[in-house]
């Protein structure tokens, strides 16, 4: 099954654009290419109603997720030689729902 994790980062003020051109790095230079179990990562900036940019990923499962957390990490980073911008994060977790297959109300009616 397919998992989302979102990595919600605070950003301090005036940092939103150093945060995107680290990630614009991460992405041009392919720093996830070839983890196993990854599909692909947006870069969510705030326009209303927070104030955090969120790291959205996509993964093959949960383990390949863990594995790459616990394992491989610190080569998304590329160059983690220079101090962080954000100043916390929180990570959420979702599952996709295939709705092809999920059931309604509707139908069970």
């Amino acid at each position: 099954m397919t998992v989302v994790k979102i990595n919600a980062i605070t950003v301090p003020d005036g940092q939103g654009p150093e945060l995107e051109a680290r990630f614009a790095a991460r992405f041009t230079q392919g720093c996830m290419g070839g983890v196993a179990g990854f599909l692909g990562y947006e870069l969510l900036r705030p326009v209303a109603g927070d104030t955090r940019h969120f790291v959205y990923t996509r993964w093959e499962s949960d383990d390949a997720f863990q594995a790459w957390r616990t394992e491989g990490s610190e080569a998304a980073h590329c160059d983690s030689s220079r101090p962080q911008v954000g100043t916390g994060a929180d990570l959420l977790e979702f599952e996709t729902v295939d709705l092809a297959t999920t059931s309604t109300a509707a139908d069970e009616a």
